[in-house]
């Protein structure tokens, strides 16, 4: 049975089994340029309210969606893949994910 990483660690997320994120520089993660919560609701909200905040960016502006559905650790690699936008790493604080994204430039 897989262990699970240390709290704070960054996750599985994408690349297969055991292949983690690595932490941002430093160990602190990116500075946020908006930051929306969507704790309380479940898959696919986050990422619903994802697509709506990153609109509101401009290229290579930094998202951070607070969520306590565990699913945001898949499926928001997977949302950025599809959509061009950059997955900078997903962190668990606790009770919650922390997900950062980087608008594409276009």
């Amino acid at each position: 049975m897989p262990r699970r990483p240390p709290r704070g660690a960054p996750l599985p997320t994408g690349g297969g089994p055991g292949k983690t994120l690595p932490m941002p520089a430093a160990g602190a993660p990116p500075i946020p340029d908006r930051t929306i919560d969507t704790s309380g609701t479940l898959c696919p909200f986050p990422i619903v309210e994802t697509a709506k905040a990153i609109r509101m960016l401009g290229p290579g502006g930094v998202l951070c969606v607070i969520a306590t559905d565990p699913g945001i650790a898949q499926d928001m690699p997977m949302w950025c893949r599809a959509t061009r936008n950059e997955h900078l790493g997903t962190f668990r604080e606790g009770r919650t994910w922390k997900s950062y994204v980087r608008r594409r430039r276009d």
